[in-house]
Parts: structure tokens; C-alpha cells; sequence
């Protein structure tokens, strides 16, 4: 075997001991619980090298050993599959969420879901507008002058806008328009639809062309300026139980979770392609996520990314299941949000 290779070998051993024990790994402990087929002595030379190219370091004056970031790194990167859930784990993920009502309700079970399996914060973005479509636009009048515009999309999500007319309406005039929208945009991508407007007035019969102005200004609005993305955060009480494992406060990252625009920031810049995204560390941008990890993947269905969801905890986690889970959990809400 190549030096390199065992090398690597005895980084994968060490994270994985490190992971499970929260105790600094020596030598002797990896050749009693570890098939590596060479001596102590040989691993301890190992473990120099790893150290001094900065994979693994000496905390205190403790004998063993602990990965850094650029060992965790080198261990997520080189990893050959990830753990697989349990028949168990996966029939808890459908029984869990396929009780969910509505969109809100199938995101707060997600996180909640995710927080148990991964025992770390967990997150999940709300829909972007952008990336969804117009499955309905309902209209409601709430006085003479006065309409409800109702934007539900296809994941979902609800936006309402009140819109003032231009002059008193009546039921068939509501009918009409109601139904003149949806023929123009059920069905069509929200970043095209506000394209779809001049469209929409010159098919408007004369008699609601103000009407339909007044409406389309609006709906352009709504479309162009979409409402602030939310995120839906569960598990924060998890942190407590691994305090431990940051060196400094928890305050700063509990203020990052509760303001949310770093994370969600994070959590929004996802692969398309549904790979799993792991940041550890001071990969994290922002300081007060320098000691954390953060693991993110789209949902969605196919290769249509409708959000991001995740993890938050520390650097000392079990990556592959965590990959694992918050994948089988993104699959699952995706499917979910295309059949409801």
C-alpha cells in the first residue's frame, strides 16, 4: 500500500474515533480498533506526517491527537459513499412528512426531522419565488373598489396583494379578470412571468383595460420584488449538548441563527445538481461560523433547486450519515412539494 494511501487510511480512522469518543486518538488506540496492518511505531510516524502537513494536531499536551479543519476536509472530500439510512430511519422520514398539511407545516416538520435524525440545527429555506410557478392567481374583492390578489405557486408558497382599482367592480368583472390571469400565467416560470404582462393588456377586453393595469403593476411588483426568503430553523437545543466542541461563546452563533440572513445566505447557495454541500470551519465566511460546519443541498424536483436545507453544528460531526440524512431528507421534501 502507498504511503499516501495509508496515510490517509489512519486520517479516516482518527476522525472517525474522534467523532465517536470526543478523546484525543493516540497510536496505540487506532492499532487495537483499527485493521491497518502495520505496527504503532509505524502509525505514530503516520500521524507525524499528518501532522506536520496539517491534518492533524496536538491539543494541550494530551498524547493523542485531533483532526483539524483541512483533515476533516481531506476525510469529506475523499469519502467513497455515504452511510446509507436505515429501512427504519427512511419509513420515520415518510411517516413524519406525509402527515404534513401545507407548505409551512411540511417545512416545520422538516426541520424538526432533521434536528432529530442528526441530532444539529437544523434549517430549511422557504421556496424562492424565483425558481417556482404560477399555479393559481386567485382574486377576491374586498370592497367596491377594492381587490385581493391571491399568488399561489407551485410549491405552495401563498403572496397577497391588495390592489386598488380605478373604478368600482362588479362579480363579472372579477370573474373575467380572474379568469383572464390565469390563462396568461398557470403553469409559467415566476422570473418569466412578469414578461408575460403587455401580453396580458392586450388581450384584456377594452372595458377592463384599466383595470387589468392596475392588476398587472402590481403583479409586476410582486414578481420582481418578491417577498424577503425565510428560514425555518429547529434543534437550536442540540448546541447545548456539544457546547464542548466550540472553543469560544455560542453567542455568536446563536445570534447568526436567530438573524438569519448569514445562514440563510449559506443554505441558498446550493448545488442544483443535488449534491450535498459540506463548509467546515473557516470555509464558513463569516466569522461567527468559523468554528462550525454547515451542510446544505437543494431540494427540489429534478434539477429545478426550489430552496436549501441543512445542518448547523460543530466540526466534530458524523459527516457521512449527516450527508446521508439531510440528502434522503431534500429528496423526500422535494417529491412531496411536486405531488401536493
Amino acid at each position: 500500500m502507498a504511503h499516501d494511501d495509508r496515510r490517509l487510511q489512519v486520517l479516516r480512522a482518527i476522525v472517525q474515533d474522534y467523532v465517536s469518543t470526543n478523546d484525543p486518538v493516540g497510536s496505540k488506540a487506532l492499532a487495537e480498533r483499527h485493521d491497518l496492518g502495520v505496527s504503532p511505531a509505524t502509525i505514530r510516524n503516520d500521524m507525524a506526517v499528518l501532522e506536520e502537513q496539517g491534518y492533524i494536531t496536538q491539543p494541550h499536551t494530551s498524547a493523542g491527537r485531533v483532526p483539524t479543519d483541512k483533515g476533516y476536509r481531506l476525510f469529506v472530500d475523499r469519502l467513497s459513499g455515504l452511510k446509507p439510512l436505515s429501512v427504519a430511519e427512511r419509513r420515520a422520514i415518510e411517516r413524519f412528512l406525509d402527515g404534513a398539511l401545507d407548505l409551512h407545516d411540511i417545512l416545520s416538520r422538516t426541520v424538526r426531522l432533521l434536528a432529530q435524525l442528526t441530532h444539529q440545527v437544523a434549517v430549511v429555506q422557504y421556496p424562492t419565488l424565483s425558481r417556482s410557478a404560477v399555479r393559481h392567481l386567485e382574486v377576491v374583492q374586498v370592497a367596491t373598489a377594492r381587490l385581493l390578489l391571491v399568488l399561489i405557486t407551485d410549491t405552495g408558497r401563498v403572496e397577497q396583494r391588495l390592489v386598488e382599482c380605478p373604478a368600482d367592480v362588479d362579480r363579472d368583472d372579477v370573474a373575467e379578470l380572474r379568469a383572464l390571469l390565469n390563462q396568461t400565467f398557470a403553469g409559467a416560470k415566476l422570473a418569466d412571468a412578469a414578461g408575460l404582462v403587455p401580453d396580458l393588456l392586450e388581450t384584456a377586453p377594452p372595458q377592463l383595460r384599466r383595470l387589468v393595469a392596475a392588476v398587472g403593476a402590481v403583479l409586476v411588483e410582486t414578481l420582481v420584488e418578491p417577498g424577503e426568503d425565510r428560514l425555518v430553523v429547529g434543534g437550536t437545543a442540540n448546541l447545548a449538548r456539544v457546547a464542548v466542541d466550540f472553543s469560544g461563546s455560542l453567542r455568536p452563533l446563536l445570534e447568526a441563527l436567530e438573524e438569519q440572513v448569514v445562514v440563510l445566505r449559506l443554505i441558498s447557495e446550493v448545488d442544483t445538481g443535488g449534491a450535498v454541500l459540506v463548509r467546515i470551519g473557516e470555509e464558513n465566511a463569516h466569522e461567527a461560523l468559523s468554528g462550525a460546519s454547515v451542510v446544505s443541498v437543494g431540494y427540489g424536483s429534478g434539477d429545478h433547486a426550489l430552496g436549501g436545507l441543512g445542518i448547523v453544528g460543530p466540526t466534530r460531526m458524523d459527516y457521512p450519515m449527516n450527508m446521508a440524512a439531510v440528502r434522503a431528507v431534500a429528496r423526500y421534501v422535494g417529491q412531496l412539494l411536486a405531488e401536493s
